[in-house]
């Protein structure tokens, strides 16, 4: 009997029967997740902001000061610094780094005034307060006080242990990917 079953009989077929809904159900998740991608979609795991799913909302005019943008961060010692340390994750902007949701607090020509907090232009910005020391005791380098220059905006996010304009200064809008749309997210 277990020969019978085995040389054509029930378990070959439902082997066969798996693989194919296996194979289904694997296509369907990879055509999902890139309909996802190429419509925008990306998914939030920091705490800088709500987590979830998110859309990148193309932008086509100047960004305002208050609004949530996507932005690449410049590829430079600060950022490649940043990813060493595990502030960044991996993703598909310039260098490597993945994007990052933060809220414009300032554009060009407003002053960024940077002491133990944030202010634009003489308003403090509440929770912006600068920390000293990362999670692990390592020193944190910060912004420097002045004007935003024109092609540049500053960045910032409520969460204390965020990694922001406060610590990397200004940003090139030729980062911006777009504005940060909530789909479906939950904020612990």
């Amino acid at each position: 009997m277990i020969m019978m079953m085995l040389e054509g009989g029930t378990v070959p077929r439902q082997r066969r029967r798996a693989c194919f809904t296996l194979s289904v159900a694997a296509g369907l998740l990879i055509v999902l997740f890139a309909a996802g991608w190429v419509g925008g979609l990306r998914i939030n795991t920091t705490p800088s902001e709500p987590l979830g799913l998110w859309r990148i909302v193309p932008l086509n005019r100047s960004v305002r000061s208050g609004e949530t943008v996507f932005v690449c961060p410049p590829d430079n010692t600060a950022t490649r610094e940043a990813r060493q340390r595990g502030y960044l994750r991996p993703g598909l902007c310039p260098g490597g780094f993945g994007p990052l949701i933060k809220t414009v607090i300032a554009v060009a020509g407003q002053r960024v005034d940077v002491t133990d907090r944030l202010a634009i232009d003489g308003v403090p910005i509440p929770g912006s307060r600068i920390i000293e020391k990362d999670a692990q005791g390592r020193s944190l380098r910060h912004d420097q006080s002045g004007m935003v220059r024109a092609g540049e905006v500053y960045l910032h996010s409520d969460f204390i242990g965020s990694w922001d304009s406060r610590y990397f200064g200004p940003v090139p809008v030729s980062g911006m990917l777009g504005l940060a749309q909530e789909v479906l997210t939950y904020a612990p």
